[in-house]
């Protein structure tokens, strides 16, 4: 047999030193066959043996020879240590691309992406290169967290809004106070649901292979959920209806009043400012007498538009979309008794929510929205 023009010859430190490596666990998979490679090498398997125990080609396993022959045990390494690598984007190059990453991207492109900003790099000659890879620009973005292809829906309130600012301040104030069952904060919210029903029976999960269900779904109408929550108590109740009127909503309260809260003295109740949610339209749907006598026990405190993360509410009914509702519910009785289940387990653990956000923390996170009295 001709023998190779590269050989390995491991010392018995290097060869720790791969060992070390490999039961480490914690480099990359590359670094780890390299070193792997080595090992067989040096324990003279062929060439052939190594690339099919290690699943990588022949020429893998030989460029590894060579590299060894020239590096010794860095070869193992991604880079050779002596190489030079030519820089591609200079700091000026770096600033062009960075300014046409927050750009707008072009017409008929809904965001940018890697090699649509380096042709357009090269192509509006901004750099002295005929080319430029995506990787390189990928780099660059990463190095400066810059992320064009990617975008967040946010509720962005306008700068120095005072009306915010009160509703805000209002609400962040109640959350402060003391547990009071005489005086209960119950935080409102509601939320639309979309029935589908299957059209063809899904599989169950079997060893080794995950549940499936036919991609295609009937829709079977819309239900809306009330959900009121005490967040200091661990309580809260949900109820599915067909409309969510102004109607809806004030029998809903009434429900509250009477069923839940009939001893307190005055329930405070925190919900967004839709048009919906108008404390006058007592008086629209119940003879004065009773909606007076509605009104006398609450005391409603409006988040600010554009500010229904103020809501506790939301909180419940994110938690109860994740753990019930993420799925495909036919018809109102099954989500009915599906939400009955969800929300009597929730009451019997008295999960309560921890509220942090202060309002010492919005005048310093939320600055911008005060108004300066500097000077």
């Amino acid at each position: 047999m001709s023998r190779k023009k590269y050989t390995v010859d491991l010392t018995e430190e290097q060869r720790d030193e791969l060992e070390s490596l490999i039961s480490s666990g914690v480099h990359r998979i590359q670094k780890v066959t390299r070193a792997r490679i080595l090992l067989k090498v040096d324990d003279n398997w062929t060439d052939k043996d190594i690339s099919e125990a290690l699943d990588c080609g022949v020429s893998t396993v030989k460029r590894m020879r060579e590299r060894f022959t020239e590096n010794g045990i860095t070869a193992i390494q991604r880079r050779d240590p002596d190489r030079e690598y030519e820089r591609k984007l200079d700091g000026e190059d770096e600033a062009h691309l960075i300014a046409l990453a927050n750009s707008e991207p072009p017409e008929g492109r809904a965001r940018w992406t890697l090699r649509l900003l380096a042709d357009e790099l090269v192509t509006l000659g901004e750099i002295d290169h005929e080319s430029l890879s995506h990787q390189t620009v990928h780099e660059v973005l990463k190095k400066n967290e810059l992320q064009p292809h990617r975008s967040k829906q946010w509720v962005i309130p306008p700068d120095q809004d005072t009306e915010f600012i009160y509703h805000m301040e209002d609400v962040l104030s109640l959350y402060r106070e003391p547990y009071d069952p005489e005086q209960p904060v119950v935080c409102f919210d509601e939320h639309p649901i979309q029935l589908t029903k299957q059209v063809k029976q899904p599989r169950p999960a079997e060893p080794g292979t995950v549940a499936r269900e036919d991609y295609q779904y009937e829709r079977n109408g819309t239900k809306n959920l009330f959900l009121a929550s005490e967040p200091l108590a661990g309580w809260r109740t949900v109820r599915v209806k067909d409309r969510r009127t102004t109607e809806d909503w004030v029998h809903f309260i009434q429900h509250l009043v009477d069923q839940h809260y009939p001893d307190a003295e005055c329930i405070r109740v925190v919900l967004d400012n839709l048009n919906t949610h108008n404390p006058a339209a007592f008086y629209e749907y119940f003879e004065a007498a009773e909606a007076r006598r509605l009104l006398d026990k609450l005391e409603f405190h409006f988040t600010p538009v554009h500010g229904s993360w103020l809501n506790m509410a939301e909180i419940g009914l994110n938690i109860l979309k994740q753990q019930c509702l993420d799925r495909r519910i036919p018809d109102g009785a099954t989500l009915r008794q599906e939400v009955a289940a969800w929300k009597k387990e929730r009451n019997s653990g008295e999960t309560d929510i921890d509220w942090r956000f202060t309002t010492d923390d919005a005048r310093i996170k939320l600055k911008r929205l005060y108004p300066s009295f500097d000077g």
